[in-house]
């Protein structure tokens, strides 16, 4: 990685130049998003709230329908919808560097228009991966463990911990879920943020993404392994904590973005 250039302009002119992502610009995106969250709490609170709202449902609705062992696979999965969630929050971050005062109105219309960009096939596209998520956990329960079921998450917790069974499906489940994980933050990271500011298409908008998580491997996996920790810290106190961190690593996402690539004329 030496040889690359601070900048690096592809070969093919349809592709946008990138920038490579150093530790100190992680750590400045992170002061910037927890500097937009303080000067717009409200729109995190609010987003975050929803997010927050949805996975407590998601998690009451488990547990009526009889599969509280699925709770734990989901919570892991959760965060990978994540950077759709975040969508409202790059345009207040937006706003705000622009010198703007967001208003409700002015979001939520941002929002609602992504429904006709392709901002919306991004979201078929998470929502796809979290659905293989799902779909290989109850998969590799029936390899590992045979067509059981669970009366109780603290039965399944026991089962995947005492069980020789149990480590194998633990094992495999994360290393599937990694790979899930390490491809879909690969190609939504900064590809969302930037059809959200630009008129591009969906492929050119992952390619351009994988570029720069290629561009600086290291640095970008542990952005990610950092996120997804924090989300699922969050997510521990009945999603609670999604109300401060969601926003603020949604809004340090956005200026990671402006920091990894070269501001349009």
């Amino acid at each position: 990685m030496e040889g690359l250039s601070a900048e690096w302009p592809p070969p093919n002119p349809a592709m946008q130049p990138v920038r490579r992502v150093t530790v100190g610009d992680l750590f400045a995106a992170l002061r910037e998003g927890l500097r937009d969250f303080l000067r717009a709490p409200l729109f995190g609170l609010v987003i975050g709230g929803v997010f927050a709202l949805i996975g407590v449902v998601i998690v009451l609705s488990l547990t009526v329908w009889g599969l509280p062992w699925l709770i734990y696979p989901f919570a892991i999965g959760f965060p990978l919808v994540g950077p759709f969630a975040a969508v409202g929050l790059y345009e207040v971050s937006c706003r705000l560097a622009a010198g703007e005062r967001p208003s409700w109105r002015g979001v939520f219309a941002v929002i609602w228009a992504q429904r006709r960009r392709e901002v919306s096939w991004m979201a078929f596209v998470m929502l796809f991966v979290f659905w293989v998520w799902m779909y290989q956990v109850r998969l590799l329960i029936a390899l590992c463990l045979g067509l059981v079921s669970f009366a109780s998450f603290e039965q399944f917790l026991s089962v995947i911990f005492t069980t020789q069974q149990g480590l194998i499906f633990l094992v495999a489940g994360h290393v599937v879920g990694g790979v899930l994980a390490l491809v879909l933050f690969s190609i939504t990271v900064f590809s969302i943020p930037m059809l959200l500011e630009r008129e591009i298409d969906m492929v050119t908008a992952m390619i351009t993404s994988l570029k720069i998580v290629f561009l600086s491997p290291v640095v970008m996996l542990g952005w990610g392994a950092f996120v997804t920790l924090a989300m699922l810290a969050a997510s521990v106190p009945l999603f609670l904590g999604l109300l401060v961190v969601l926003p603020v690593l949604g809004h340090a996402t956005w200026h990671l973005y402006r920091r990894a690539m070269p501001q349009q004329a």
